[in-house]
């Protein structure tokens, strides 16, 4: 793909629709699909609603790409590597928050879209792990790592429960790593994981 020459036209055009979507993924996740408005968007943005408009067609429309740009983990390799590459995610997802995420799962109850999409992209993210894991029952434990993961992202940023809110991450990070401990028949190096002290984990 050809990268835009700066200060071309082309260019100024990308980076009018980086703004819009950046601005749109913040007035999805503070507000709701329902009570998110083009001219609310717009105002975020620092343009007019008829740009966003031209650029995006509909709110519809400019919502399925704030759902496109919400990144679901890559996860792969050992169970070992698996569990390391969702314990660093869940790091990333409590140091700050993961707004284009964030604004799916805000909008998932109300809107049939958000739902699906939210749907495609948790079994997507549970598929992988599942494929990290020799049980017969690997589809379970996914979907077991995964809503644990879903519920303290969900927790600490959307309802900011008290602990979780408030927690240093590296406590969090000691008190879930013993959920990536199980996933195999005997003891790993993840069992050790899961004795490590607060203290000792990165960040």
């Amino acid at each position: 793909m050809t990268t835009p020459r700066p200060g071309s036209r082309a260019e100024q055009r990308r980076r009018t629709e980086a703004r819009i979507l950046d601005a749109a993924t913040q007035v999805f996740f503070s507000a709701g699909y329902d009570r998110t408005t083009i001219r609310a968007v717009a105002s975020a943005a620092g343009v007019d609603a008829g740009l966003v408009m031209h650029y995006f067609g509909s709110k519809q429309q400019l919502y399925r790409r704030v759902i496109d740009a919400a990144p679901v983990p890559e996860i792969g390799g050992t169970p070992e590597q698996a569990a390391e590459q969702i314990l660093a995610t869940l790091a990333d997802r409590l140091a700050s928050a993961p707004v284009a995420s964030l604004a799916l799962l805000r909008s998932m109850l109300t809107n049939s879209e958000a739902a699906s999409a939210a749907s495609a992209g948790i079994a997507r993210y549970e598929a992988q792990i599942a494929q990290a894991i020799p049980a017969d029952d690997a589809d379970l434990r996914a979907a077991i790592i995964s809503a644990i993961t879903l519920g303290i992202t969900v927790s600490r940023h959307l309802i900011k429960s008290d602990q979780l809110a408030t927690a240093d991450r590296r406590t969090s990070l000691s008190c879930y790593a013993p959920a990536c401990s199980r996933w195999q028949p005997a003891p790993t190096q993840h069992a050790a994981l899961a004795e490590t002290p607060a203290s000792a984990w990165p960040g």
